[in-house]
């Protein structure tokens, strides 16, 4: 049976801001507009429309939205194309650190 809560497939806001410390891929896959109106400095913008044709070299992927509802939509999508995508939970709006405007 399918569940929601796979081990190691969420994280939340505070545990990335602890493994953003290190090397990692976080994708964001919000719009360009929202990702210019905010975004983490290590986050990669790919919206989601688009990630069915994300071809990072990496295994493991964290990917954020503004909520979080996007972002388990995509790790669906990248999970399926063999990748470890692992879904921020409550995306940018529990985000508590910083951020960057612009691209």
């Amino acid at each position: 049976m399918f569940s929601l809560f796979q081990r190691g497939s969420t994280i939340s806001t505070s545990e990335l801001s602890d493994k953003i410390k290190h090397p990692i891929t976080l994708l964001d896959v919000r719009t360009p507009e929202e990702y210019r109106g905010g975004h983490i400095a290590k986050a990669v913008n790919v919206p989601l429309n688009t990630v069915n044709r994300y071809q990072g070299k990496e295994k493991e992927v964290y990917v954020i939205c503004q909520s979080g509802m996007r972002s388990k939509q995509a790790a669906k999508l990248l999970k399926q194309k063999g990748y470890e995508a692992i879904n921020v939970q409550g995306g940018m709006n529990r985000w508590q650190g910083p951020t960057r405007g612009g691209k």
